[in-house]
C-alpha cells in the first residue's frame, strides 16, 4: 500500500487541511515523498519543525485550497458549501485512501449512535475467534497509521464518522450502517447532506461486498445497491432482529441467556447482533462469536457505571449527543435522575421532551445551553432544575437522587469542554469526590 500512496502523492502539491491528530499523522506519512506540502489550520501553532512547509492560518485559511492538487482534509474541518465543484474534487482523506488502496478486508462501521461500541465489539469478537484484526478510525487511530504494520490476512475494523465518509470514493468490503438520526447539523447545511455523507459507506460497493443496514431507517431505496444486503432491526422482523431480548439470526433464535452481555439496554442488543453478524461474515463461528460477547466490558463514557454512593448508582453516558441516546440510557438503568444539556446546535428536542413529560424521570437537571431550552419545553410533575455547570449538577443529583443518576446530555460538549471525553471525566471526578 505504501507504494500506491507514493504514486498518488509524488509530483503533486498536497495541502494538509486541519492539523490535529490526523493531520500530524498525514504529515508523517507523506513528508518522505517527493511532493510539495502545505499545512492549513485556522488556529495553526507554528514550531521550527513546520517552517519548511507552506503554512496558512487565520480566518481565510481555506483560500489556500485553490493552490493545491490534493487536499488531505481532516474530519474536524467543516466546509459546508463554501467550495467550488472543482475544489471539492481535490478533497480526500485518510479514510478514502485506505478504502481505495488497501488490499486487506475492511469492515466499516458508521451510524449516528453505536458505532464505537459496535466496531470495538467486532474487533473483540474477531480476536476471540482467532482472527487477526486491528481497530482504527474514528475510535482515535488515524486510518493510514497502520499501512506498514499489518499482515495481508489481518482484518481492518474501521469506525467511520460522517466527516470521514463525506469525500470518499470507495466503500468497505463489509459496510455497516447502524442508524441515521438528526445530528452534526453544525457541520452540514441540512440533515439530507449529513445523511448522504453516511450513505457513502455503501455507495461504491460491488457485488462481492456486503451491506448490513438498519431496516428501520432504510428500505427499497437500497435495491439499486449491488452488494449482498443483510437487514437488521430492533423493532421489526428482519434478517437480524431482537425479539423479547433474544437475538434472531436469519430465523434462528439465540437466547439472551447464552449471550449474557455486560452492556446495558435493548439498543445494545441491536449493536451486539450486528457485531456478531459482521464477525460471522468474516468467517467466525457463530457460537464462538456469541460466547465472546460476555467478556466485552464496553467503552468509557458509553453508559459507563462510575460507582454507587449511598445506594445511588451514577452512570457516565457523556457520549450521548442526541435525544434517542438519552432516552435509551434512562430506560436501560431505570434512572430517576438525568443530567442533560450542552452546546445548543439547534437539534429538535420534541422527542426527548415528550418522553420526559411522561414523568418517567423524577429529577431532570438541566445544563446550559440546550438543557435550558429543553426545560422550557417540559410540562411535567417531575422536578426540573436549571444549574450553571457540572459541579452544581452533580451536587444537585447527590441531593435528590434515590436510585440512579445518569449523565446523558443529548448535546455536544463544545463551548464547555474540549470533547465528550473531557466532559465525562469531569463528571466522574466529581462523582468520585462524593
Amino acid at each position: 500500500m505504501k507504494e500506491k500512496l507514493r504514486n498518488f502523492f509524488e509530483g503533486k502539491k498536497v495541502l494538509i487541511l486541519g492539523f490535529g491528530r490526523e493531520g500530524r499523522s498525514t504529515l508523517d506519512l507523506i513528508k518522505g515523498f517527493d511532493c510539495r506540502i502545505g499545512i492549513a489550520d485556522k488556529d495553526l501553532v507554528v514550531n521550527p519543525e513546520l517552517e519548511q512547509y507552506e503554512l496558512f492560518s487565520g480566518e481565510n485559511y481555506l483560500d489556500s485550497i485553490k493552490e493545491y492538487d490534493i487536499v488531505m482534509k481532516t474530519p474536524g474541518i467543516a466546509l459546508f458549501d463554501t467550495l467550488s465543484k472543482r475544489d471539492k474534487l481535490k478533497i480526500t482523506g485518510q479514510t478514502d485512501l485506505l478504502l481505495r488502496f488497501c488490499e486487506n478486508k475492511i469492515v466499516g462501521v458508521t451510524g449516528t449512535k453505536g458505532k464505537s461500541t459496535t466496531s470495538s465489539l467486532i474487533h473483540h469478537i474477531l480476536d476471540h475467534c482467532g482472527k487477526s484484526s486491528v481497530l482504527i478510525g474514528n475510535i482515535g487511530i488515524p486510518p493510514l497509521t497502520i499501512t506498514d504494520s499489518i499482515e495481508k490476512d489481518t482484518i481492518i475494523v474501521c469506525e467511520m464518522s460522517c466527516h470521514q465518509l463525506e469525500y470518499v470514493q470507495a466503500s468497505p468490503d463489509i459496510a455497516i450502517l447502524l442508524n441515521v438520526y438528526e445530528e452534526h447539523l453544525d457541520h452540514y447545511v441540512d440533515f439530507d447532506a449529513y445523511r448522504k455523507a453516511k450513505e457513502n459507506i455503501y455507495r461504491f460497493q460491488s457485488k462481492k461486498d456486503i451491506l448490513i443496514y438498519n431496516k428501520d431507517c432504510y428500505g427499497n431505496e437500497l435495491d439499486a445497491i449491488p452488494s449482498k444486503k443483510i437487514s437488521a432491526s430492533l423493532n421489526d422482523e428482519a434478517d437480524i432482529y431482537i425479539k423479547e431480548k433474544n437475538i434472531v439470526f436469519h430465523g434462528k433464535i439465540t437466547p439472551y441467556e447464552k449471550i449474557e452481555p455486560k452492556l446495558e439496554g435493548e439498543h445494545n442488543l441491536y449493536n451486539i447482533a450486528v457485531a456478531i453478524a459482521a464477525a460471522s461474515e468474516c468467517g467466525c463461528d457463530l457460537q464462538a462469536a456469541v460466547e465472546s460477547v460476555h467478556s466485552f466490558n464496553g467503552l468509557e463514557h458509553r453508559m459507563e457505571i462510575v460507582r454507587t454512593v449511598n445506594g445511588v448508582k451514577y452512570v457516565n453516558d457523556s457520549i450521548s449527543t442526541i435525544p434517542l441516546a438519552t432516552i435509551n440510557a434512562v430506560k436501560a438503568f431505570s434512572a430517576d435522575t438525568v443530567i442533560i444539556g450542552g452546546m445548543d446546535r439547534g437539534i429538535n428536542y420534541d422527542l426527548l421532551a415528550e418522553y420526559l413529560n411522561t414523568g418517567v424521570v423524577a429529577n431532570i437537571i438541566c445544563l446550559p445551553d440546550s438543557g435550558y431550552r429543553i426545560a422550557d419545553m417540559l410540562k411535567t410533575d417531575s422536578c426540573v432544575f436549571r444549574v450553571k455547570d457540572m459541579e452544581e449538577a452533580v451536587s444537585k443529583a447527590n441531593e435528590v437522587t434515590k436510585k440512579c443518576c445518569v449523565l446523558s446530555p443529548a448535546a455536544a460538549s463544545y463551548g464547555f469542554y474540549k470533547n465528550f471525553e473531557e466532559r465525562g471525566k469531569h463528571f466522574k471526578e466529581l462523582v468520585n469526590k462524593l
